[in-house]
């Protein structure tokens, strides 16, 4: 193996776990409610704001946390 081989093909083994993390990347989303947490309609509106998110591909703990 020539010695320009060997370096980019280091360079290359160097790049693979940066494309790797950047596919795992986490967005977080916030979401304040006038409400407290023992009342149904949070329960209802955080459930609803969640199927909405999934539909647009949005999943809460794979690419998306939602607090």
């Amino acid at each position: 193996m020539r010695r320009r081989e060997f370096i980019s093909l280091l360079g290359g083994a160097a790049v693979l776990p940066l494309g790797a993390r950047a596919q795992e990347r986490i967005r977080r989303i916030g979401v304040l409610m006038p409400y407290g947490k023992d009342n149904p309609e949070v329960h209802a509106r955080i459930t609803a704001f969640i199927d909405e998110l999934q539909q647009l591909g949005w999943i809460d703990g794979r690419n998306a946390k939602i607090e």
